[in-house]
């Protein structure tokens, strides 16, 4: 079973992360931002690689402001990794796979 990227809202975000029973990586991220785009295709292997263990969710901070404004998103692409409604990791910038993979994880 392929789990695609899941796409977050300002009104969505609590249902889609805060609420999952399962780890939930957030990418703070807007389409005009290059290291965005680097990782895109890294998260979208994690989404399938996960599938049924963790989620990936992507959240455009251009068109989200209120959760990018909530979570402090300074720079992007940032990375928090909530567990159980709670932020367990943070990772700023664009990283390679493993260590998103790594993020994912010690959260399960």
């Amino acid at each position: 079973m392929s789990q695609a990227v899941i796409h977050a809202s300002d009104a969505d975000f609590d249902a889609t992360v805060l609420a999952s029973s399962e780890p939930v990586l957030v990418d703070f991220w807007a389409p005009w931002c290059g290291p965005c785009k680097m990782i895109a295709p890294a998260l979208d292997e994690l989404a399938s690689e996960y599938a049924g263990r963790a989620k990936v969710v992507k959240v455009d901070v251009d068109r989200n402001q209120a959760t990018a404004l909530k979570y402090h998103v300074r720079s992007i692409p940032m990375l928090l990794l909530f567990k159980d409604g709670q932020v367990q990791a943070t990772q700023i910038g664009a990283v390679g796979k493993p260590v998103l993979a790594q993020m994912i994880d010690k959260a399960l």
